[in-house]
């Protein structure tokens, strides 16, 4: 059986079980169940701390997992990063009181509290800065105001918490961070594991477009399909009106108002855009 790895809790757990209920998994009845199996699916879905993750996958203990990329290299497990998932988009930046610093190299000499400590020690050994790195397992953003450090290192999503206590971010971000898919480095597949690519790819196609259906008189098809090209191209069939076509392609939901906007323009009629609940492409 293939086992996942899910985040039990946390900013990440939600939308990685909807995910996963999205890509025909079985999910668990109440947030009590830490394991449950899916025979239907040949897996078995492990509900984890998530910072445990990474390192879970990469003892290969369990065969893939979903966790944050910040979390994945802040472990330095030996797993790696499979795909990309979409969503629980952060940065990992540096804070300060307003006007303290403006860069990494400000810090040299100085006290950073964080609880990413490995990811915040690699980033200051590759930037040739020599400071002392504060492990806090909690919150870090009132770290500075209790004598503790002189700056922080944490992950910012819309920098709220951060002005709430006073603090500002400087410098460029540390790094970029998403919820990902992630197996053990350079092990091979296990039984399952494309499946579990594939479904999440449809899981990410079917958020990303919409179908659309309308139709065109046949000498403005040319034009239409210049608006909707689809994958591979756009379906259209004949109507019993003569000299009309029906057309039905994927679009990108981000738009779609647009398109609608431009077909009616070249005089298409009935145009209808509908979800789409999986794909494979």
């Amino acid at each position: 059986m293939l086992r996942i790895a899910v985040p039990n809790k946390g900013a990440l757990s939600e939308a990685a079980q909807t995910m996963l209920k999205e890509a025909g998994y079985r999910q668990r009845r109440d947030s009590k169940e830490l394991v449950v199996v899916d025979s239907e699916n040949s897996c078995e879905l492990f509900f984890l701390r998530p910072r445990d993750i990474a390192v879970y996958v990469g003892e290969g203990t369990l065969d893939a997992g979903i966790t944050g990329r910040d979390m994945l290299f802040d472990s330095g497990a030996p797993a790696e990063e499979v795909m990309p998932l979409g969503f629980g988009r952060s940065t990992f930046r540096f804070a300060s009181a307003p006007g303290a610093h403006s860069g990494v190299t400000d810090l040299s000499g100085l006290r950073i509290a964080t609880s990413y400590a490995g990811l915040l020690g690699k980033h200051l050994a590759d930037q040739g800065v020599d400071a002392r790195v504060i492990k806090l397992d909690g919150a870090v953003e009132t770290a500075i105001r209790l004598g503790v450090a002189d700056a922080v290192a944490d992950v910012v999503e819309t920098g709220t918490t951060l002005r709430n206590v006073g603090l500002e971010v400087f410098g460029e971000p540390i790094a970029h961070s998403e919820a990902i898919l992630i197996k053990r480095a350079g092990a091979p597949e296990a039984n399952g594991f494309q499946q579990l690519i594939r479904r999440l790819q449809g899981v990410l196609v079917a958020r990303d477009f919409v179908m659309i259906d309308y139709d065109i008189r046949a000498e403005r098809i040319d034009e239409a399909i210049a608006i909707t090209p689809g994958m591979e191209g756009p379906t259209v069939s004949p109507l019993h009106r003569e000299g009309w076509v029906a057309v039905r392609a994927m679009v990108p939901r981000k738009g779609h108002q647009q398109v609608m906007d431009q077909l009616w323009e070249i005089g298409a009629k009935a145009i209808l855009v509908t979800a789409i609940f999986a794909c494979r492409l």
